[in-house]
Order: C-alpha cells, then structure tokens, then sequence
C-alpha cells in the first residue's frame, strides 16, 4: 500500500489558486481512492498504480490551461493491508491517551 501525500498548483495564475484546487479536489474526490484534504496538499492511500493515475489525471486536470505546474510529492509505501490514512494518527493518539486538534 503506498501513502502519498501531494500538492499542485499552476505558477503565473495571481495569488490565490484556490480555484484550481478546487479542480484537482474534483478530480480527486470523483476517483474514489481514499484521500485527506490538509492545508497544505493532499493525502491518497491505495495501490501504486491507482494512486499514481489520480496524480496524473490532477496534472492533466490542470495541464488544459496551465503553462507551468509546481508538485511536490512524497511517498511511503509499505506492504500489507490499508487503512494507514488514519491508524497512524489513532496509534499515536493512544499512545498519548488523548484525541489530537487534527
């Protein structure tokens, strides 16, 4: 299973970009690949290929009328079972006995 976390936005578009966002997180949510929206990017848990289309079907989203595209992208892969999305932070939230402000 691989935990990907990413964030892609068009450079040369003004300050907010929030509407191109709003286009990737269209992309996103319609894919059916579990997922965490955060402030800063965007979390995907699944198999590497369906992970990785998604990231591609967001670039592509964004390609149609963005001449430079910034990403940054992280990957941690591990075998075995899913739900890593949110059992990493439940373990650590046991761990100090209490619900963490995520």
């Amino acid at each position: 299973m691989v935990l990907l976390e990413f964030s892609m936005a068009p450079h040369g578009h003004g300050e907010s970009v929030s509407a191109y966002v709003a286009r990737i997180l269209d992309v996103i949510d319609k894919s059916g690949v579990p997922y965490q929206l955060t402030p800063m990017g965007t979390i995907l848990e699944g198999e590497w290929e369906p992970v990785m289309a998604v990231v591609t079907a967001c670039f592509k989203a964004l390609q149609i009328d963005c001449q430079r595209i910034g990403m940054n992208l992280k990957v941690d892969y591990r075998a075995g079972p899913g739900g890593r999305l949110h059992s990493k932070t439940a373990r650590v939230e046991e761990r100090l006995g209490r619900k963490l402000k995520t």
